[in-house]
C-alpha cells in the first residue's frame, strides 16, 4: 500500500508539472531566444523548430527536449552553441510546444505512429517482441535487477518514443542533407527518443550528450510490486484522461507554474517569468491537455539501460551524461552506473544543479557540450576516461 500511495503521488505531481509546462498560436519569434519560429512538415503535421548558429558550421547539434516542455527550454543552449560556431536546431516533438497535436484516436495519428510495424505481434515481417524478457536495469542505490520491459504504448497512442525518434531522424536528414553527422543533445525523457533514434539510424549521428536522464518512475518495469501498484496507477491515469481537464485548467496559471517549477530546479533564480511564459503558453493551445494525459498514461516504452545495453546500439558512437546533484527525480547512483556501458565515456556530476542543468547552469553545460563536440569531431583523440572528476577537472 505504501508503494501504491507513493506512485500515485508521483503521478499527481507529474500532472501538476505537465499543467505548468501544457502548430497553433505560435508567435513569429520566440520571446525566449529571439529566433524565428519555423515549421517542418512531417507526415502531414507541422513541427516547430528554432535554428541558431552559422549554416555552414562544421558541426550540427539537434536538441531534444524533455517531458511537457518545448524548444524554448534550450534557450541558453541555443545561444551558447551558436556563440561557439555550432549550428543548433531545437524542435518541439509532436504533441509538444507549438507542434501539431493530432487527436489520439484520429486516422492521421494512427497512420504516423512509430510503433507501426515495430513488433512481431503486429502480424507483419517484424521479429521484435513488444515485451522484452529479462532485461537488466539499474536501481536507485546503484544496484542491478532483471525484469521484463513492455515496449508498446498501452493505449496504442502515437505519442511514444518510437514516433518521436522517427521524427528526429527525418528532421536530421532534412536539415543536414547528408553532408555531415549530427550530434544529439537531450534532456530528461528526451534521452529515450535520442537513444532510439541513434539505434534506428546510426549513420545520421556521431554521438549523444545526455543532460539528466529520466528513468520513468511510472513505467511498469520501474514500479515496485507492479501486480499491486499498476492497477492503482492505471485507474488514476484513466481518471485523469476522462476527468482531468478541470485540474489542468485550475493549475494553468503563471504563479502556480513558477512554484511547481521550483521542484525540479535547484537553482531557483533560473525560474524566471520568461521561462514560465514560454513553457505555459503552448500548453494552453488546443489539444495540449489531451496529449499531457495520454503521455501520463504511457507506462511502457524503452528505458535508458535497455537501449544502451541493446546489441542493436551502434559501436563507436560515444555517449556522455551530465546530471545535477540536487535533481529530485534522478537517482545519482543509478546515473553513475551508466558508465558500465561501453559507449558511455563520461558521467559528469554538476553538484549544485537540479533536473535541468542546461537552464540552471548553462555555462557549465555548454562548456561540456563543446568538449564532447571536440571529442566526436576528432575520433582519434585519446579515449576519455570514465570519470566524474576527470571530466570536471581534467579538461
Amino acid at each position: 500500500m505504501f508503494y501504491s500511495k507513493q506512485l500515485l503521488s508521483i503521478l499527481i505531481s507529474y500532472t501538476a508539472v505537465a499543467v505548468v509546462l501544457s502548430y497553433n498560436g505560435a508567435p513569429a519569434y520566440s520571446p525566449a531566444t529571439g529566433l524565428k519560429n519555423e515549421f517542418f512538415t512531417w507526415r502531414g503535421q507541422q513541427i516547430r523548430y528554432q535554428a541558431a548558429g552559422p549554416k555552414d558550421a562544421d558541426q550540427t547539434c539537434i536538441l531534444v527536449h524533455g517531458l511537457f516542455v518545448n524548444s524554448d527550454h534550450w534557450r541558453k543552449t541555443l545561444k551558447g552553441l551558436a556563440d561557439n560556431g555550432v549550428r543548433a536546431y531545437a524542435i518541439d516533438l509532436l504533441g509538444n510546444g507549438y507542434s501539431s497535436k493530432p487527436a489520439i484516436d484520429s486516422v492521421e495519428a494512427r497512420a504516423l505512429n512509430g510503433e507501426n510495424g515495430r513488433f512481431s505481434d503486429d502480424d507483419d515481417d517484424s521479429t521484435a517482441p513488444s515485451v522484452l524478457k529479462d532485461v537488466q536495469l539499474g536501481t536507485a542505490n546503484g544496484g542491478k535487477r532483471v525484469t521484463d520491459v513492455d515496449l508498446r504504448h498501452p493505449l496504442g497512442s502515437c505519442y511514444n518514443f518510437y514516433t518521436w525518434a522517427e521524427l528526429v531522424q527525418d528532421f536530421t536528414r532534412e536539415m543536414c542533407r547528408g553532408n555531415q553527422e549530427a550530434t544529439i543533445v537531450c534532456n530528461s525523457i528526451g534521452t529515450m527518443t535520442s537513444l532510439q533514434a541513434m539505434t534506428d539510424s546510426p549513420e545520421l549521428f556521431n554521438g549523444i550528450f545526455v543532460v539528466n536522464p529520466n528513468f520513468r518512475e511510472l513505467h511498469s518495469a520501474e514500479v515496485p510490486f507492479p501486480s499491486v501498484s499498476m492497477p492503482a496507477v492505471r485507474a488514476v491515469q484513466k481518471l485523469l484522461r476522462e476527468n482531468g481537464q478541470p485540474l489542468f485548467d485550475a493549475l494553468a496559471t503563471p504563479s502556480t507554474v513558477k512554484e511547481i517549477l521550483k521542484e525540479p530546479y535547484a537553482i531557483i533564480d533560473a525560474v524566471d517569468d520568461e521561462l514560465v511564459d514560454v513553457l505555459l503558453s503552448p500548453l494552453l493551445t488546443d489539444g495540449a491537455a489531451d496529449v499531457v494525459f495520454d503521455t501520463l498514461s504511457y507506462s511502457a516504452g524503452p528505458l535508458p539501460e535497455q537501449l544502451l545495453g541493446d546489441t542493436a546500439f551502434p559501436n563507436g558512437k560515444p555517449v556522455w551524461v551530465c546530471y545535477g546533484g540536487k535533481d529530485p527525480w534522478t537517482p545519482p547512483k543509478r546515473v553513475d552506473r551508466l558508465s558500465d556501458f561501453e559507449c558511455v565515456e563520461n558521467v559528469i556530476l554538476l553538484p549544485d544543479a537540479g533536473h535541468c542543468p542546461h537552464d540552471e547552469a548553462p555555462e557549465d553545460v555548454n562548456e561540456l557540450i563543446m568538449d564532447f563536440l571536440s571529442n566526436v569531431k576528432r575520433p582519434t583523440k585519446t579515449p576519455t576516461q570514465k570519470s566524474i572528476f576527470g571530466a570536471l577537472f581534467g579538461r
